[in-house]
């Protein structure tokens, strides 16, 4: 490989690594249970992201990050013999400035109960409104992540929504 085409895919390998990086590592740690071990895996991420072809890709960088991290995510909780729940992990909210004391307790009070809801709607539908919501991919990226159909996709988030709407209501009657 030429100095240039060397220089030209260490640019690429950082531009990547500087867009993915972070939600990767909150994807794989909502996976995982723990941080650090996120981290490792999105370095497995990476160390075959600079040993892959760019035309692998398919103009579907994000699809194929998140594919690569979740089967390196799952294979390391295999290798465990355990699945990690999200239960003690919310959803964190940032106070609003200029609002009442009372306006921001009530958002952390309403983040608290979604982030329990979340935690307990089936795996399949917590790991689709992570990918969807949090690291804003298309259904078809999800699809492509998941081996599920767009679809299928589709109705997982449907139905996510529709429970964490009726339990909410639920819990303000």
């Amino acid at each position: 490989m030429s100095d240039k085409a060397t220089s030209d895919r260490m640019t690429w390998v950082r531009s990547i690594l500087t867009e993915f990086e972070q939600p990767l590592i909150r994807y794989a740690a909502r996976m995982t249970g723990d941080v650090e071990r996120a981290r490792d895996v999105v370095q497995d991420v990476f160390l075959r992201l600079c040993a892959a072809d760019p035309g692998e890709m398919n103009g579907g960088m994000p699809a194929w990050l998140y594919t690569v991290c979740r089967n390196r995510a799952v294979d390391l909780l295999r290798k465990d013999g355990r699945m990690q729940t999200t239960a003690d992990k919310r959803i964190e909210t940032s106070d609003t400035a200029g609002h009442e004391p009372s306006f921001a307790l009530e958002r952390k009070e309403t983040a608290s109960r979604v982030g329990l809801i979340i935690d307990d709607l089936p795996a399949n539908q917590r790991e689709v409104l992570a990918l969807r919501f949090e690291n804003d991919l298309s259904y078809r990226d999800i699809a492509a992540v998941t081996n599920l159909t767009v679809s299928n996709v589709g109705y997982l988030i449907h139905t996510a929504i529709r429970t964490l709407r009726e339990r909410l209501a639920a819990a303000g009657d």
